[in-house]
């Protein structure tokens, strides 16, 4: 076998959000974040779940929070990860305010999510303050994954990003949290931010999977930011994010030898380039290409 193919997948068949729930206890879900159709394809026959997450806020376009991140861009970056996933459940991220108003409003967000992106669900963050909106949605044929502890849309109020669970009244939060939108359908739950004996405490409260982000072991399943496992985002990582390669050094030094090259006119070389068309013979036909000419 080729030591730098995939990781065999434990199943060729399409994952759901329904095959995912009957995970609890079972083996550990793997997800990734994936915005894009390229990222989605490699991810594809390793990871169960790939959440286009509103992360890209930070991780694509430079922001400092989640916040700005609108629709459009939830769609767009949702409908390119559905191109490039054959076997992974994707599921979309409901962007800061496009949930929060009302059921209704949370149902027409979502609705649209999924019929633009092909999407297989959504993701929103919020327990119970959150629970009557998931029970809307569910019975409406949306399928929701839950988001628990800390939660990066309500920043401003929790007074930054800082472990959640902490406290007597943190943990009993928590575990409320768990158990309300468990009970409203959620299909899993990502634990993020949160102490770890309170993770794995609301882990075994709820009958549902939960996927933990500096969270506990013994979550039912993990996710970080492809870019940060990857050393590709640029940024501080969390205590959580473990780097299993370093990709931004070997982008620049790929990029300074080409710089090099460009610059002493050794690249392009003659390979590069297309040679005259022999008069008895057919003319060379370029590669089509999309890329800039």
């Amino acid at each position: 076998m080729n030591a730098a193919a995939p990781a065999p997948a434990s199943s060729a068949k399409k994952l759901t959000p329904a095959s995912l729930a009957r995970r609890k206890g079972g083996e550990p879900i793997v997800c990734l974040t994936a915005y894009s159709t390229p990222m989605a394809k490699l991810l594809d026959p390793i990871a169960d779940l790939l959440l286009v997450g509103d992360s890209l806020g930070m991780v694509i376009y430079g922001f400092e929070s989640t916040l700005p991140v609108t629709m459009e861009m939830m769609i767009a970056h949702g409908a390119a990860a559905v191109r490039g996933a054959k076997r992974a459940c994707v599921i979309v991220d409901m962007p800061f305010g496009a949930y929060q108003g009302s059921p209704d409003q949370a149902f027409q967000s979502a609705a649209r999510i999924m019929a633009e992106t092909g999407a297989a669900g959504v993701k929103l963050e919020g327990g119970e303050a959150m629970a009557e909106t998931v029970r809307f949605l569910v019975e409406r044929g949306i399928p929701v994954l839950g988001h628990i502890g800390l939660q990066p849309q309500s920043v401003n109020v929790i007074g930054g990003f800082r472990a959640q669970g902490r406290s007597e009244a943190e943990a009993a939060r928590v575990l409320a949290d768990a158990r309300a939108v468990a009970q409203a359908g959620c299909f899993a739950i990502v634990i993020e931010g949160t102490s770890e004996p309170v993770a794995r405490r609301a882990t075994e409260a709820v009958h549902v999977p939960t996927i933990g982000i500096g969270a506990s072991p013994a979550c039912d399943g993990q996710i970080l930011v492809t870019e940060d496992l990857l050393g590709l985002s640029g940024m501080h990582s969390p205590r959580f994010v473990k780097r299993y390669a370093e990709l931004g050094p070997m982008v620049t030094a790929a990029a300074t030898a080409y710089a090099e090259e460009v610059r002493a006119r050794r690249f392009p070389g003659p390979e590069h380039c297309y040679g005259p068309s022999s008069i008895d013979s057919k003319p060379e036909k370029p590669a089509v290409s999309t890329r800039a000419r």
